[in-house]
């Protein structure tokens, strides 16, 4: 898309909604349930949409990481570590997103998100914790199979995979929220950027839409890790809640027209 042929209102509208999705996403996840309906709106085709909001999904992910540096929350080999599995599963989730029928991916992504409903609030994560100290080589694995098929997911329609690693690292690794949200944006950053350049060979990213959704994802990102970690826990748990919900109601068609 040509960046003249948008009006300052429709800038107004991707950089607000970038700003709002890289807020949450940064401290919970579901923001590309906000972007990508705003992409489609703005004239791209669902494949197209899911390839530009990696743009800014990876951008938004590097200021959230600086974020969380900034706050002194940071392990990036122990991130490395996590997110190498990830991106290998992203690989194949991306070439699955531009393979697949337009018709075949909203009922997919409502499935899922039915699923992580329920691990959100059965907290299955906070359930089964385990010591992050003692990790046994079984317990490596299931972290490493777990991390894959996450990143599959990814890969695969972005949305809602910050759920997914949440429930990895505090479920499976044990880590505090704060923590495991400083892991998570590393992780994203690193298979989304494999996933973006997918994307780009295939043909599937507007960058002028990308970028301008981008600027408002950092600047969303940066306050928003900022946020979680000052704010600590339970505020995290709180939109994370509000996030999932959110989510539901946009799936299953509750509220008409949204």
């Amino acid at each position: 898309m040509n960046f003249q042929n948008l009006s300052a209102v429709n800038i107004a509208i991707i950089l607000i909604a970038g700003a709002i999705s890289g807020f949450i996403n940064s401290i919970a996840g579901a923001g590309s349930l906000l972007t990508l309906p705003v992409l489609i709106f703005m004239g791209l085709p669902s494949a197209v949409a899911n390839g530009t909001n990696r743009v800014a999904v990876f951008i938004q992910c590097i200021s959230a990481v600086l974020g969380f540096r900034s706050k002194g929350v940071a392990d990036y080999k122990l991130s490395l570590l996590f997110a190498l599995p990830a991106t290998a599963g992203a690989i194949v989730g991306a070439f699955l997103a531009i393979k697949l029928p337009d018709n075949l991916f909203n009922p997919i992504l409502a499935g899922v998100m039915i699923l992580m409903l329920g691990i959100i609030f059965l907290n299955p994560g906070k359930r089964f914790k385990r010591d992050s100290s003692n990790m046994s080589p079984l317990r490596w694995v299931v972290a490493g199979v777990a991390f894959f098929l996450a990143g599959v997911f990814g890969g695969f329609i972005q949305a809602g995979v910050g759920f997914l690693l949440i429930s990895i690292l505090v479920g499976i690794v044990g880590l505090d929220l704060v923590k495991t949200n400083a892991h998570k944006v590393f992780i994203v950053a690193a298979f989304t950027l494999v996933a973006l350049a997918i994307f780009v060979i295939n043909g599937k990213v507007d960058w002028v839409l990308g970028l301008i959704l981008a600027a408002g994802n950092a600047a969303g990102a940066w306050v928003g890790s900022r946020f979680a970690v000052t704010k600590g826990e339970k505020w995290i748990q709180a939109f994370l809640v509000l996030a999932v919900v959110a989510m539901a109601v946009k799936l299953s068609g509750i509220v008409p027209g949204w």
